[in-house]
């Protein structure tokens, strides 16, 4: 299983804050983005940074591993 993280307004607009997405071989962080992103269209349009096991990935094609743990967050400010 892969533990899907959703924060702010990528939450809101999932509708969830936590997903769990069944893990097989040979799935990427880019493949398991377009399947979430069928799903929740509305949430996935404005995901900015992801993160797998508390890093931050800019590779698409990055393997994932059952038991892994993947972020997907908007851009965000503060102060």
């Amino acid at each position: 299983m892969i533990s899907v993280l959703l924060f702010g307004p990528v939450a809101e607009r999932a509708g969830a804050a936590t997903l769990q997405f069944g893990h097989r071989s040979g799935l990427t962080l880019q493949q398991l983005r377009d399947e979430l992103a069928a799903s929740h269209p509305q949430a996935f349009e404005i995901v900015c940074f992801t993160a797998v096991n508390g890093e931050q990935v800019r590779d698409p094609q990055l393997p994932l591993k059952d038991g892994d743990e993947v972020a997907f967050m908007a851009k965000f400010s503060g102060g």
